[in-house]
């Protein structure tokens, strides 16, 4: 019996190198059964193909797909089955949100709104949990089955198919050989197993081929699965975004607290340029609304008052004494002069014809940049010398600076030559 196998496998080399190299022409089968065998071969592909193409769309991370194959895999070399689970994108969102959420404060509405996202992320995740649940016993488990039962015996009789066939065609093509030893009754055996095996293949192929209904079944399967999916995510998303909506309302409707910076003197720092003095009495101006429906702006720090300096006397300021100019490195009302006037070799402003206050037209000099940022306001650069032309109320000045004139605030300026 071994020696039978033996001789068939050598026949069936034989008549394969003939028709490979030698040109020998097999038993040709129909156009019908080539056809079959085609779309037999496409069918095979197919759910091969979509089994692997289904788990990524499920699972479209690969470096987790990966790793759980790798668990999977040390748990069966280990003989203890551990059970990997994919990490969904939307439950890794909802943890990062939460966790986030309840650092910042529960009390505060954008971190409630954290929370609120991520737990719907989280129900979302659990959604997908059971869609992959139904999609592996409803869809994969199918298609997995049909690939190692059907598809597997169809293979296995059209490969023993073309063994029987060379196996036949070898002993008919020895039998027309002169001094044969191959028998009638050997090329009838051959015959009758190579035309079992072809009525198997094509009943399998048929069969196979015409599964329609349990195939399309599956499609419908899946499709059924991700809409009840997408439907109870859209519940969860629009619950969400409504509760969004309230909470966007009412952060709107809870009043501004006003916010004042600290200053250098709130923190206890000692100004280095006011010589190891404090900095006192510096704060931050309120922005007041004007009647002309801009805010009266002012930099964040203002001095409101003239510090006095060790072992100097209190001197007006250049505002009320009419001197045009002072020192940049002092403010107004600095460290006084040397009490020696007459031996200045310059004049005093106040002597000065040249400088006399009442020969100068009302003027400010610009302690910081202004931008303006409604019609009618005048914008200028710190420095620059302005011309006043009239006070508008106790915010805000109008006046002319390189040939333009609006409205400036009055905090963003030193008074040189007040207006009359």
């Amino acid at each position: 019996m071994a020696f039978a196998g033996l001789k068939k496998q050598i026949n069936k080399a034989n008549q394969f190198m003939n028709e490979k190299i030698g040109g020998v022409e097999g038993t040709k089968l129909d156009d019908d059964f080539v056809e079959m065998e085609r779309k037999t071969d496409i069918m095979c592909e197919l759910v091969e193909d979509l089994q692997l193409k289904i788990k990524e769309f499920l699972h479209p991370n690969p470096a987790s797909r990966a790793k759980m194959s790798a668990v999977k895999g040390i748990g069966k070399l280990s003989g203890q089955a551990k059970a990997a689970t994919y990490p969904q994108p939307e439950g890794v969102l909802g943890e990062t949100l939460i966790t986030f959420g309840k650092k910042i404060g529960e009390e505060n509405l954008y971190a409630q709104s954290l929370v609120e996202t991520g737990e719907s992320m989280k129900q979302i995740a659990d959604i997908k949990y059971n869609l992959d649940d139904n999609m592996k016993m409803n869809v994969i488990e199918p298609l997995h089955q049909l690939s190692t039962k059907d598809i597997k015996e169809v293979q296995h009789h059209r490969k023993k198919l073309q063994g029987r066939r060379l196996d036949f065609d070898c002993k008919k093509r020895k039998k027309d050989k002169a001094g044969s030893h191959v028998s009638e009754d050997e090329i009838k055996l051959a015959e009758d197993k190579f035309a079992e095996s072809l009525h198997l293949a094509q009943m399998g192929m048929h069969n196979l081929l015409e599964n329609d209904v349990e195939q399309i079944s599956q499609l419908t399967t899946f499709a059924e699965n991700l809409l009840d999916y997408h439907r109870q995510c859209t519940e969860i998303l629009e619950a969400l975004a409504g509760t969004l909506h309230d909470k966007k309302n009412e952060a709107a409707s809870l009043p501004r607290s006003e916010f004042v910076p600290k200053t250098l003197s709130d923190l206890g720092v000692i100004d280095s340029l006011n010589g190891g003095l404090p900095t006192t009495n510096i704060t931050a101006t309120t922005p007041q609304r004007s009647p002309y429906g801009s805010p009266a702006r002012s930099p964040a720090h203002t001095p409101t008052h003239t510090p006095q300096y060790p072992g100097s006397s209190p001197l007006p300021s250049p505002m009320s004494s009419g001197q045009p100019n002072w020192d940049p490195l002092f403010p107004p009302g600095g460290p006084p002069r040397s009490t020696n006037d007459a031996a200045s070799p310059l004049p005093s402003p106040m002597k000065s014809p040249a400088r006399s206050p009442m020969m100068q037209n009302p003027s400010a000099q610009a302690l910081y940049d202004f931008e303006p940022e409604n019609p009618g306001e005048l914008g200028f650069n710190e420095g620059d010398t302005i011309t006043l032309t009239q006070r508008i109320d106790e915010n805000w000045f109008e006046g002319t600076v390189n040939g333009k004139t609006g409205l400036f605030p009055v905090s963003y300026v030193n008074v040189v030559v007040p207006l009359p």
